[in-house]
């Protein structure tokens, strides 16, 4: 992969992950569509870290908030509402771990063809367009429930098939529940962090078992462009959601399924 297939990967990475559009997605259609050379298992680590490092780094504050929230719990034995938030962070996320175990390989094995990706672009996008017109009530952060954790977490485990996008259904998810945008945006953000972890971590320990060749310098790239361009995008998508709303996405999805449709049915 040359070093300019790299920064375009990256970025591409950096951009969508957070989007509600499906960094899968548009990571599978450049080779399909291009006939761009697949980003191969370094990269794919590379840029999860940087997305994660990004995710990471825009919410330091809260993070720290949640860690010293469970250092006093287990000091004073009782609860708070940072600690509190956090184990439904850790509740949200086992769902998308359990159906990443069980129904991982045949996900990857079946469920990529542009076809799948069509359809699921344009059907998520649809609930979200509904989601965000209809749904929207006043809860906060803040508000999270075991039993909206769990929701949430149950849509996460949804986004495993490409062209979902993990943010975009668990933002859906969110206000369907009756969140206020921003919130919504926010808990999917945190949500994000674990499960992106939890992908670079079993994807390091296979690159490590498969003992490849490492390119280091596309790896420096996957890692810098990536995190640059995920921290920008979570912090511009914030500062304009209140204003925007969801509708540009969910516009760009409905286009880019439709485009994928004419692809298939007129190459």
């Amino acid at each position: 992969m040359s070093w300019i297939d790299a920064v375009f990967l990256a970025l591409v990475q950096g951009v969508t992950e957070f989007l509600p559009v499906s960094s899968s997605a548009h990571l599978i259609l450049p080779s399909q569509l291009f006939g761009m050379q697949d980003q191969g298992l370094a990269f794919d680590v590379a840029v999860h870290f940087g997305t994660l490092f990004a995710v990471c780094l825009y919410y330091r504050r809260q993070l720290v908030e949640l860690l010293m929230g469970n250092i006093h719990m287990l000091k004073e034995g009782k609860t708070n509402g940072s600690a509190k938030l956090a184990w439904l962070i850790v509740a949200a996320t086992i769902p998308a771990g359990l159906a990443g175990i069980i129904f991982g390989d045949v996900i990857e094995q079946q469920l990529r063809s542009m076809i799948v990706i069509a359809s699921t672009t344009i059907l998520f996008g649809l609930l979200l367009g509904f989601a965000d017109k209809t749904r929207e009530g006043d809860k906060t952060e803040q508000s999270l429930c075991i039993k909206d954790a769990l929701i949430i977490g149950f849509a996460q485990a949804m986004a495993l098939i490409p062209g979902t996008s993990r943010s975009g259904v668990t933002m859906t998810a969110a206000l369907f529940l009756g969140y206020k945008r921003h919130d919504a945006a926010s808990i999917s953000f945190l949500l994000s962090i674990p499960i992106i972890a939890a992908a670079a971590l079993l994807k390091t320990v296979e690159l490590i078992q498969a003992d490849r060749v490492v390119d280091f310098q596309n790896l420096l790239i996957g890692i810098t462009v990536s995190f640059l361009f995920a921290y920008f995008t979570i912090a511009l998508f914030l500062k304009l959601l209140s204003r925007l709303g969801f509708m540009p996405f969910v516009v760009y999805r409905l286009l880019l399924g439709a485009a994928l449709f004419a692809v298939v049915f007129f190459s």
